[in-house]
């Protein structure tokens, strides 16, 4: 019977041990887990209502097994409690309050409790598993990492990674890719999340990073920090472009990524299944790197607009299919890789826009300045496109155009302020139409304009505008940048309301924050008029 006990007790050592090795997971969880199933089955033997303990000895495989009871002196919960008489029994000098142990026998498992005890102990085990995999891979984030394709599941591929399974996603494959089970794959961990079943792996060999990584990988200077990877775009399976620029100015970034005879971006090439690399020297000038991530194509000039956050470029005719790409993809890559909002004009588009601009400007001035048509295309042709250019420009500026004066400036700018407050004056009887409460042009950065379009979005009242959000009001309009004369119906570019103005986020935020600050006040007055009338009755 020794002998039967002692090779129970080394099995289940040897069993945890097995377990822990496996799972890659701390002997100490195994054994736990077994412990809190024999308390399980010790509960179900002698009652759930008894605090029962197991202590299994990690070395030698010893079970003790123990109730605990409290000392009282009127028993209540007798599962629980024991008076002070049989309290003396168990253990001598047992006083009222005391916790004390009262050891019971083993037990035998039966059928049903070794099934139960099973469960319990796999339950647990599964748990630590999954908390080791999600400790060991969360702080692993944006790394490359080998597996083997173990299988794939309505278009997702299921990769062994060793000491876990992650996933890549259909969207995060690369188009026409085929991977077959037992295929050894490269891919980026994009994301780590904890979740029911487990801690679930997000892989991708679609994301820009990727492409970064294996860089990295291939091009030792871009792994020591001397050439920096600024910027990257893909069109995974058919194109890429990534901005690169070196800190070692004996260094050429472009060469250094492409490698001798190719052999580095070849590499990248291969492992992204053909997908075509641009390299392009990365600038801080906006117009520069635009210009840069445009190649092949060739571009005559670049406008830049801040206040839309959209840049405008000059291509001659015989470039523009170039400069698009094919399906829009050169275009598209390039205001990827700008962040900015791209239109793709022709020597003869932009000629036509910019003689539209001209005569626009020109009957403008001749109408709110009341001048004749050569003096409004002067000014056009110095560059003025707007009446608060004229009036807020320096005195000198204006003075100094040539067949100008002093006196003719001065006038200018008179009738030019006279013209606006004419506008503002028109805007504020519109409001005033629209309803809009006279509180609201208290507001900080709104102008009579401003209140306009806000009273024909339906916000009249200082709560109307306090319940907006910063983006609902000034967020700026977004579109897909497109060639000018491209008449494809498309979605209308969503923003704020003030979105046209080209108010800024701290901007919108100030003005929201003013028109709350009523409802600060309204909060503080009843406490105030409670207080005045307590010193009324005193």
């Amino acid at each position: 019977m020794a002998t039967a006990i002692s090779a129970n007790k080394a099995e289940l050592i040897a069993i945890a041990n097995a377990v822990a090795s496996e799972k890659m997971i701390d002997k100490g969880i195994v054994i736990e887990a077994m412990e809190d199933a024999i308390q399980r089955a010790a509960r179900a033997r002698y009652g759930a209502e008894n605090d029962i303990r197991a202590k299994l000895d990690p070395n030698s495989g010893d079970l003790r097994l123990w109730r605990v009871v409290e000392v009282v002196e009127q028993v209540d919960d007798y599962y629980k409690q024991i008076d002070l008489k049989g309290a003396e029994k168990l253990q001598k000098g047992a006083a009222i309050g005391d916790f004390i142990v009262d050891p019971l026998p083993p037990i035998e498992f039966g059928r049903i409790a070794a099934q139960a005890a099973k469960q319990v102990i796999f339950q647990k085990v599964r748990d630590a598993e999954r908390d080791r995999q999600y400790d060991e891979f969360k702080d692993r984030q944006g790394e490359i990492i080998t597996g083997v394709v173990k299988r794939v599941e309505f278009g997702h591929i299921v990769v062994d990674l060793g000491r876990a399974e992650g996933v890549i996603r259909r969207d995060q494959q690369i188009p026409r890719e085929v991977v077959r089970v037992n295929d050894r794959i490269r891919s980026l961990i994009l994301n780590v999340r904890r979740e029911n079943r487990g801690p679930q792996i997000f892989l991708s060999r679609a994301h820009p990073d990727f492409m970064k990584k294996l860089f990295a990988q291939e091009v030792p200077e871009i792994y020591d920090g001397i050439i920096e990877i600024k910027a990257a775009a893909r069109d995974p399976g058919s194109r890429a472009k990534i901005g690169v620029i070196s800190h070692d100015s004996s260094i050429d970034p472009v060469g250094a990524c492409v490698g001798m005879k190719g052999s580095r971006v070849q590499a990248v090439v291969q492992e992204m299944q053909g997908e075509k690399i641009d390299i392009i020297p990365w600038s801080p000038d906006t117009a520069t790197f635009v210009v840069n991530a445009l190649q092949p194509a060739n571009v005559s000039r670049v406008v830049i607009d801040e206040e839309e956050d959209r840049i405008e470029v000059v291509v001659p005719d015989d470039q523009l299919s170039l400069a698009i790409g094919r399906r829009g993809q050169n275009v598209r890559l390039a205001s990827q890789l700008t962040a900015k909002a791209i239109d793709i004009l022709t020597e003869a588009d932009a000629s036509e826009k910019r003689q539209k601009e001209f005569v626009a400007n020109s009957e403008l001035f001749q109408n709110e300045l009341d001048v004749d048509e050569t003096l409004a295309q002067l000014l056009v042709a110095e560059g003025f496109g707007a009446l608060e250019e004229v009036a807020y420009v320096e005195l000198d500026e204006l003075a100094a155009i040539e067949g100008f004066d002093e006196d003719l400036a001065q006038e200018l700018q008179s009738r030019a302020q006279e013209a606006l407050d004419r506008r503002e004056q028109a805007a504020r009887d519109e409001r005033r139409g629209l309803g809009v409460d006279d509180a609201l042009a208290e507001m900080p950065y709104l102008t009579e304009a401003m209140l306009v379009t806000l009273g024909k979005a339906g916000i009249k009242t200082l709560d109307d505008l306090a319940d907006l959000a910063t983006d609902e009001l000034v967020e700026k309009k977004r579109a897909e940048p497109r060639r000018r004369g491209d008449d494809t119906p498309r979605p209308a570019p969503k923003g704020g309301i003030l979105a046209e103005y080209g108010l800024s986020d701290e901007q919108g935020n100030e003005i929201i924050m003013a028109a709350r600050a009523h409802w600060f006040t309204d909060e503080e007055e009843p406490a105030t008029d409670e207080a005045q009338a307590e010193g009324d009755e005193a």
